[in-house]
């Protein structure tokens, strides 16, 4: 199984008994400094930088991501509320389907109103044109697969054979075009520069014909652009570019990259036995807390891994046989009681946790590396977990 990489920073030397466990802690100053980057990018190049709220959603943290990107986009209606009453600039709103009785009030939200087909975009023409002519203000954009495949892991590649993701763009037909105001692609995932090169040359020929009616096309997400070695200054030639050749607004929709290596997952080990090898039982559920440890696989990062002794093979409290998150040689030698964090836990986990089993759900805490304040943002309870069944 892959190890998903991850920079310790500043949590080197956050005492991982300030928190309860389990518990997410997010550096406010890591934050900040992925979004001076994504505002650089932004500022260099004219394109204008959304921030993907699927993949965090932290909204404590909305003000300060409004100073400096340009919005959000949405994947529906609740991510599109929460956008509007949260965050600052614009919502540009996607969703694979959208539900009749929920396109008033996400096009009232909306400044983008993005759709998966043509075909659904026809049948809901009569109540969008009624919805303008009432006031709301929105653009209408389409979604096209490039089918150009640069994903690395099929189940979350978007170009995929037989996506359900976006318009195939070699199906395109002048009449699938009429009203559309910008297209929008999305086929990366935690990728650097080289692959949207290569799909935007495989796209563009069948895209030109209709660059004198668009408004603005929309890269997507999966840009890697916080991480370290990302080719900053060549997308921002890049976006100049196709700003430059197009006439178009050029918006990109970065998630993963605000919370890159700004957030740990602290958990504690409950239980030592040995069944083969060392297993530990700990407060940290792989299913529950972390789901992509399961779904992609991989195996997240901890803070203190060594390389020497026994390694312990740790997983969850909840009674799936899947909830295993990895085999760790921690420091000092595993032990009941035992501390530990994994690393790069802000994306893609805090949006997925979920109470199967009724597995208690870590609090959140944010943690400014630079002053050393904590503060706790939220804690959750019994009621959480009732609320949501019936």
């Amino acid at each position: 199984m892959e190890t998903r990489a991850g920079d310790p920073g500043a949590f080197a030397s956050f005492d991982l008994s300030r928190v309860p466990s389990p518990a997410f802690v997010v550096d406010a100053a890591k934050v900040r400094a992925n979004l001076e980057v994504l505002r650089h990018i932004g500022d260099a190049s004219g394109a204008r930088v959304l921030a993907a709220l699927k993949a965090f959603s932290m909204w404590s943290l909305g003000p300060t991501v409004a100073q400096y990107l340009d919005g959000v986009c949405a994947s529906g209606l609740y991510e599109a509320k929460l956008g509007r009453a949260e965050y600052g600039g614009e919502v540009a709103t996607y969703c694979a389907g959208y539900k009749e009785a929920d396109l008033p009030e996400i096009a009232a939200l909306s400044d983008h109103l993005i759709f998966n087909s043509p075909g659904q975009i026809a049948r809901f023409r009569p109540l969008l044109d009624d919805l303008r002519a009432q006031g709301a203000a929105f653009d209408i954009g389409l979604r096209i697969n490039p089918m150009h495949s640069e994903g690395e892991v099929a189940k979350y590649d978007p170009a995929a054979p037989c996506s359900r993701l976006g318009f195939p763009v070699t199906q395109l037909l002048p009449d699938h075009m009429a009203g559309i105001d910008g297209i929008h692609m999305h086929s990366l995932c935690e990728q650097d520069f080289p692959p949207l090169a290569r799909t935007w040359g495989a796209v563009q020929p069948m895209l030109r014909p209709f660059f004198g009616q668009l408004k603005w096309i929309n890269f997507g997400g999966g840009h890697h652009v916080t991480r370290a070695d990302y080719q900053v200054d060549d997308l921002i030639a890049f976006l100049k570019q196709v700003r430059a050749a197009t006439d178009c607004d050029v918006m990109i929709e970065p998630g993963e990259a605000i919370a890159l290596d700004a957030g740990i997952l602290v958990g504690e080990i409950l239980d030592l036995f040995d069944n083969g090898m060392p297993i530990g039982i700990t407060d940290i559920s792989a299913t529950c807390h972390m789901p992509d440890v399961i779904e992609a696989p991989y195996r997240p990062a901890m803070l203190g891994d060594g390389d020497e002794g026994m390694p312990t093979r740790l997983g969850g409290p909840s009674c799936l046989a899947g909830d295993v998150i990895g085999d760790y040689r921690l420091p000092g030698g595993a032990r009941i009681g035992q501390r530990f964090a994994f690393l790069d836990q802000a994306h893609y986990s805090m949006v997925k946790t979920n109470t199967f089993n009724g597995v208690p759900l870590p609090s959140i805490w944010l943690w400014d590396s630079e002053t050393d304040e904590l503060k706790l943002i939220r804690e959750f309870g019994y009621e959480d977990f009732k609320t949501r069944l019936s």
